[in-house]
Formats: C-alpha cells, structure tokens, sequence
C-alpha cells in the first residue's frame, strides 16, 4: 500500500537540518585552526559544488513539484530502511566530527599543529566521514520516491569519494608517513573489515 510521500520529504528534511546542526559548530571550531597546507585544487572545488548539488537535489523536491514528473509510490519496506540509513549515517557523520575535532575541514588541508586521529571511530574506519555520507545518500535513495531525487545525493557523493579518496590519502602519507601507512594497514577505507 502506498504511503504519502509527505512522510519522506519529513524525514529528507529532517535529516539535512541534523547534518547541518551536526556540521556548523565543527566548521566554525576547524576553521579557527590555521591552515599549514593546502591541496585545494580546481577539481576538488568542482566535486565540492557537485556535491552540494547532488545535496541540495532532494531539498529542492521536498519544497517545490520541479521533479513531479518522476515521482513513483512510497513504499514502507524502502521507507523504513532508508530511515535506518539515514539515522546511522548522521550518528557517524556526528562521531566522525567529534572525534576529528579541529582536525576536519571540508577541503584537503592540514591544520597548524594537526594530529593523525586514530581513536574513536577512527579506530577502524580511515575516512569514516565518507562512510557516513554514504549511509545518508543511501537512505535517501531509498526513502525518496522520485527517479531524480533519489539517487542525486548518492551519485554525487560516490563521484566525490571516487575522485578525492586518493588525493586525501596521499596527503596523509606526505604530512604523516609510516605512521600513517600503518594506520592504513591495519584499518579499511570505508566499511569495517571489508574495504
């Protein structure tokens, strides 16, 4: 039986303003660290952007119809998980930011006096931030019933993951070294055990 897809622009909006709330005080606390070094480049601004759009997508038809002709019924199965999805992502989107403290930013850059985090989730997730986005963007393909809508924030994420992963990592290995090729040998990337 069909749901109202009211119950999922709820939860889609609800889940943007918790990872921004989440976002805001660890962006305004990174930001007071300065910046040592700086790999911003012009494609890592192009995935920034596109991954704001990929972001703001599902925002867009949460308040406006612009994207009713891709609507399909809401379903409680794909409801209900990608509600779980959600929840996961923004707690470990939460515990990756706390546990980085002033070490995150949201370009590649090495902070003044900035410390390879081990601990906390970091203990076995090397970029467990992007784990998190992940979970988010899943959720949302699964509760928004739209074609467009959907999957933006998913491809988006994937692409920037894709094409940053590697930058990130060999930043790392340039500002830490063998610390960090040990830290790497013994975590995974993304998932726990997997990869």
């Amino acid at each position: 039986m069909p749901i109202n897809p009211w119950i999922a622009k709820a939860v889609v909006l609800a889940g943007a303003v918790v990872m921004i709330a989440i976002r805001a005080p660890h962006g305004r606390r990174s930001r007071s660290a300065k910046v040592a070094t700086n790999r911003k480049t012009s494609l890592e601004i192009g995935l920034l952007a596109f991954a704001w759009v990929g972001f703001f997508i599902p925002l867009v038809w949460v308040a406006t119809p612009v994207f009713g002709f891709a609507e399909y019924p809401l379903r409680i199965g794909p409801l209900v998980a990608g509600v779980m999805c959600l929840a996961i992502g923004l707690w470990l989107f939460y515990r990756s930011h706390a546990d980085l403290g002033t070490n995150w930013s949201v370009t590649l850059e090495i902070r003044e006096q900035h410390q390879l985090v081990t601990n906390g989730i970091y203990r076995r997730i090397r970029h467990p931030m992007y784990s998190a986005m992940l979970l988010y963007a899943i959720g949302q393909a699964l509760a928004i019933p739209n074609w467009v809508a959907a999957p933006s924030n998913l491809i988006a994420f994937a692409i920037l993951i894709a094409l940053r992963l590697r930058h990130e990592e060999r930043m790392m290995v340039d500002q830490f070294g063998g610390e960090y090729a040990a830290y790497a040998a013994r975590t995974k990337r993304l998932v726990p055990g997997i990869w």
